[in-house]
């Protein structure tokens, strides 16, 4: 083979190496690139599936469901009041009005932030918290989050934005069936004034005098007589001519940390001969027509002011909700056997006494709760011993032994 021969094989020898080589150089690239991938790229997003808001001006749930358990951060921003809840990259795939801003909050947003996440931002009407946020499993193998919103005061609120850590992504999760288990060794009574503001209540027959301006006397006294009591702490809902919403009395008395919650009101019927008081506990079904009536009258208090009525908590049907208000119903009607108990024989009571109603005043799940209707404002005698300050002082005092009697039989069941 001449030399001019070897040099073009050579030569020919040196581009196939060549192109081995850059064809080699590329396939790593490749492998490499595709085995990278997965740090750079975002994964398959999340699916939130649903959505549902439920609630009222004083306390507003949002659930919403995952294919998959979501990881999630909550933060607080003022200016105006706004809750942020931080997820992973996420595909919302519910009709917007699913998630249609109500009860505590004035809008709600929520959408991608960049490929690897996405946030909800709900702007609230007035200061807020969120009592319970959480991921829950459902029985199809699904997750949902939780979000229970609470109203607060603007003092909570500041203090929320100024101890938050955005470095820190955990979230708080309390556990509202334990708000008023708090083994403090103080008994807590929330006394509640019935109507209030805007809300007139029932007027006196004689004297015109609004029930609401009687309820509080009542109230502001019968706290003052338990606050006399070894290991009891009264405190009132409302202690002016303020109105108040009926899940706002409820929440008042959670946030209070109440272990019994009693409102008192002064109603009027059309019967003005029927006088006397009557102690009420919740029922979906009334104990008889005037409960019913009475309760239907009570629950028109926020209609009155242009809240909507709420049919209770939302998702009320939760297991654990559901047992802790059978419980809860059970010591309502040992305190209203207390009541009954210390009124008889000192105080003029109605003719079967301990009634049951739909009262939504009483539909908290975790507080013991009555309504006790002090008289009647239609009947000239109860309207008169209603603004009678000895009655008045008596009546508080066998309520305040009810509750005495009540705590003392709860202490010694261990309660």
């Amino acid at each position: 083979m001449s030399a001019k021969v070897k040099k073009a094989c050579a030569a020919t020898l040196r581009v196939f190496f060549a192109r081995i080589g850059l064809a080699f150089l590329f396939l790593v690239g490749a492998i490499s690139a595709l085995a990278a991938a997965p740090e750079i790229s975002p994964s398959r997003p999340l699916l939130a599936f649903a959505a549902r808001v439920a609630g009222d001006e004083a306390r507003t749930r949002i659930v919403i469901d995952f294919e998959k358990k979501p990881e999630f951060s909550v933060h607080y921003v003022s200016a105006p009041e706004r809750i942020i809840v931080d997820l992973p990259a996420t595909a919302f795939g519910f009709p917007a009005d699913d998630l249609a801003a109500r009860g505590l909050f004035k809008d709600i947003r929520y959408g991608t932030m960049d490929e690897r996440s996405a946030r909800i931002v709900l702007t609230a009407s007035r200061p807020v918290k969120l009592a319970v946020a959480n991921v829950q499993a459902n029985d199809n193998g699904s997750f949902r989050l939780v979000l229970d919103a609470e109203m607060t005061t603007k003092e909570t609120f500041a203090n929320l934005v100024k101890t938050q850590d955005w470095a820190n992504q955990s979230v708080a999760q309390p556990d509202p069936l334990a708000m008023v288990d708090q083994q403090d060794n103080v008994f807590t009574v929330a006394v509640d004034a019935g109507h209030g503001g805007i809300d007139n209540g029932a007027t006196g027959a004689g004297t015109k005098t609004p029930e609401k301006t009687i309820t509080l006397g009542f109230a502001k006294l019968l706290a003052e007589k338990l606050n006399k009591i070894d290991g009891v702490k009264a405190f009132l809902t409302r202690d002016d001519d303020t109105f108040l919403s009926l899940s706002e009395r409820v929440t008042v008395a959670r946030q209070g940390k109440a272990d019994l919650f009693i409102s008192l009101h002064a109603d009027t019927l059309g019967q003005k001969d029927i006088r006397g008081a009557t102690v009420y506990t919740l029922s979906d079904k009334a104990s008889d027509r005037m409960a019913e009536n009475l309760a239907q009258r009570e629950n028109l208090s926020d209609e009155l002011a242009g809240f909507s009525i709420q049919a209770g908590p939302p998702e009320v049907a939760d297991i654990l909700l559901d047992l802790a208000r059978r419980e809860t119903q059970a010591f309502s009607i040992a305190l209203a056997s207390n009541v009954v108990n210390s009124f008889e024989g000192q105080i003029g009571l109605i003719n079967n006494p301990h009634r049951y109603a739909g009262f939504q005043v009483l539909r908290a799940p975790d507080i013991p709760s009555v309504l006790l209707e002090l008289g009647f404002l239609s009947n000239p005698e109860d309207e008169k011993q209603l603004l009678d300050e000895a009655w008045r002082g008596k009546v508080t005092d066998r309520i305040a032994d009810a509750v005495r009697r009540y705590r003392e039989k709860a202490l010694a069941n261990g309660g």
